[in-house]
Order: C-alpha cells, then sequence, then structure tokens
C-alpha cells in the first residue's frame, strides 16, 4: 500500500510506503499542486493552476481482472515525462480510461487516455468550453458532460463568470438536447452508473440515456432541508449513493432513487474533511476542526464513533493554509497533521492511532492507492 501526498512548503510530491513509512519516491514540481487520483487508480494527477501545468505520476500499482480473482502488479512509482500545459487548469475527472481536464482560463476541456499518458504518448482532443470558467467536464460514455457560464452577468475584468447549468456533448463537441439549469454547478462525483453535481436548487443527476445520451435531471433539495447547497460531492463504489456537504458543519446522504432522497446529518463543529471508504460500502469518515474523527454508517445515516486524533484546527483562513486530509489506505485512516510534520494512522476499525510517519515540512493534500489480488 503506499500513500502519495505533497508537503505544503515545498512543491514535491513523496510517495511513501503506508505500512513501513519509508520513503518511495520524490518528485520536484514546478508549483503548489493539488492531487487527483484516477479511477483506476494508476495515476495521480499534479495539477498546477498558478503554473498552467499538470504533471502526472504513475502510481506503479495495475489491477486486472481475471474472472474469480485479481491479479496486481506493483512497481516503483514514477514522474511520467512531459508536461500537460493549459491556461489554470481545475478539475481532473476521470472515468476508466477517459481522463478530462478543464482549463477555467483556457476556454477547454482537453481528453486524453489514461493508458496513453503511462506510455508517454500526451496527444489530446480538445473541447470547446463556451468561455473560461470555473468549471468541470465529465466523461460519461459516449458522451462528456460540461458545465456552461453565465455570460448574462457582468464580472470584473480579473473574474471569471458564474456556472448557470450543465449540457451534454458528444465527443465531437457537439450539444445533445437544451442546457440543463444548475447553477452555481461546484463539485462532482459518480456512483455505480450515476453522475451528479451540486447546485443552489438541489443535486442535477446524469442518469446513462438511450440514442439521445445521459437524462438529466434535478432533484431539489425540498421544504425539509435548511437553507443550504451541496458543493462538493463522493460517489458510493459498492452501493449507488452519494455524500456531499451541507453548510460547513452538516453532510448529506443522498439517494437518488428514494422518495425522500436527502438525509442531512448535523456535526459537532464544522467539517474539515470527509472520505468514504472503497472497500466498507458502510463507513465514511469525517474530520471536523476540533480535532475529532467521526465514523458515519451511510445506511443508518448515524454517527457511530468519534475520537480526537489531532490537536484543532480552524477553518478560518485561506483555503490553502495547511490544515489535515484524509485518505484510506487498506484498514487505516491516513490523516495529515502539518503542524507536526506526520502522517498519523490512524485503525479504522478503533480510531486508535498505529503508527506516525515523519514527514519534512507540513504535509498538505494526500491520497492513497494500492490493493490486493493474486500474482502468477
Amino acid at each position: 500500500m503506499e500513500a502519495v501526498r505533497r508537503r505544503y512548503t515545498q512543491p514535491v510530491v513523496r510517495a511513501l510506503d503506508a505500512s513501513s513509512g519509508s520513503e518511495i519516491g520524490r518528485f520536484d514540481l514546478g508549483g503548489f499542486a493539488a492531487l487527483s487520483l484516477s479511477d483506476t487508480g494508476k495515476t495521480v494527477f499534479a495539477v498546477q493552476g498558478d503554473k498552467d501545468t499538470v504533471q502526472v505520476i504513475s502510481t506503479g500499482i495495475a489491477l486486472s481482472d481475471h474472472g474469480e480473482h485479481r491479479d496486481i502488479a506493483v512497481s516503483d512509482p514514477k514522474l511520467l515525462p512531459g508536461v500537460i500545459n493549459g491556461r489554470k487548469p481545475g478539475h481532473v475527472v476521470t472515468h476508466g480510461d477517459d481522463v478530462a481536464i478543464f482549463y477555467d482560463r483556457g476556454g477547454k476541456t482537453d481528453l486524453f487516455q489514461e493508458s496513453a499518458l503511462l506510455d508517454g504518448k500526451n496527444a489530446a482532443e480538445s473541447i470547446d468550453t463556451t468561455a473560461p470558467h470555473h468549471g468541470v467536464a465529465v466523461p460519461m460514455g459516449r458522451n462528456i458532460l460540461v458545465s456552461v457560464p453565465n455570460m448574462t452577468v457582468e464580472v470584473k475584468p480579473d473574474e471569471l463568470p458564474p456556472r448557470l447549468g450543465l449540457r451534454v456533448v458528444d465527443r465531437a463537441g457537439k450539444q445533445i438536447g437544451d442546457v440543463a439549469p444548475c447553477t452555481g454547478l461546484h463539485g462532482e462525483a459518480t456512483s455505480a452508473r450515476l453522475v451528479a453535481f451540486g447546485c443552489e436548487e438541489g443535486v442535477l443527476v446524469a442518469r446513462p440515456g438511450g440514442i439521445d445520451g445521459p437524462k438529466l435531471e434535478m432533484i431539489a433539495y425540498g421544504d425539509d432541508l435548511p437553507e443550504g447547497k451541496v458543493s462538493t460531492l463522493l460517489g458510493g463504489r459498492s452501493m449507488q449513493f452519494f455524500l456531499g456537504n451541507y453548510g460547513e458543519d452538516k453532510v448529506v446522504l443522498i439517494d437518488p432513487d428514494s422518495a425522500t432522497p436527502y438525509r442531512l446529518v448535523e456535526l459537532t463543529t464544522r467539517r474539515v474533511d470527509f472520505i468514504l471508504d472503497p472497500a466498507h460500502a458502510r463507513n465514511a469518515y469525517i474530520l471536523t476542526e476540533d480535532g475529532k474523527l467521526h465514523l458515519l454508517d451511510t445506511v443508518s445515516g448515524e454517527i457511530t464513533r468519534s475520537a480526537a486524533v489531532t490537536e484543532p484546527y480552524s477553518k478560518d483562513g485561506h483555503w490553502r493554509d495547511p490544515r489535515p486530509r484524509l485518505a484510506v489506505a487498506g484498514d487505516h485512516i491516513a490523516i495529515t497533521d502539518p503542524r507536526h510534520s506526520l502522517v498519523r494512522m490512524i485503525d479504522s476499525g478503533t480510531f486508535a492511532e498505529t503508527a506516525t510517519i515523519p514527514v519534512e515540512g507540513q504535509p498538505f493534500a494526500i491520497v492513497a492507492v494500492g490493493g490486493s489480488g493474486a500474482t502468477h
């Protein structure tokens, strides 16, 4: 199992062995980076919006399906050659072998194949995104779901227009159907065959369709929810559901097929980070600014365990200020603790700290990748 993360004080990504804590790779970057793990776990994208670049790291983990079992191949992680350039890259979304990189100030989305990137081939197809805006593009079968900017709103020269909705385009960029309203679109996730987006009106869900492409359905918040909106989403893997934020001190479980699709969960203090456990479908982990880790049962909607794992970290200040972040690494939750230059390994069953990994500087973003399987 490997945890890949960057430290805040220098533009560097380190690859750590989660079991031993040893460093197995170091990759220098051009600037501050957000880390995005691919759908397959084969690559990590280091998105450097301030430097107009994206660099790609091969994790060295590859899983292949052999019917009744999976095979796993493990090699050293490495920084792939070449740099992907574009004006203010933002969201990177992967689906299978598809990779979509959205450029906030470039007015386009680049589409890559992960397998080609791993072979050192950075050729891309581009789709026009109407105008520069802070948006997102999501591959979905033969189509791409692309955010739409509101060009009727006057903005300052250095600002970007807000989002007003979502459109479906084919691989050539031709729009299919009408724009679906989704004011302030922000946050997306995939669960089973559904893709969801956070909006001011509710959560917009894209369902696989027929010849006319995906069907878009708005799931309105309704009168039962307090004022707020979803702007960050996570998608369940073994079960079809979504987990989203709802204001700073609440989260919401979303079942698009239920007569009552929203279940609100109130937290003790403001949320710092949250994550789903890919191996244990009922488990979601939420870290609040009082330093407590909470286990949310995604079936019952109840907080079933809480424990203090770090000192308090306030959410006040800049969003880039170093605060703890979560990653699930097998039976452990890896938590960055930048104030103490540590990655804390927490047993997901007991919430007991089992190890600490010293890290030079202040660890910031973190992702974990690995798996189990037979080898021949």
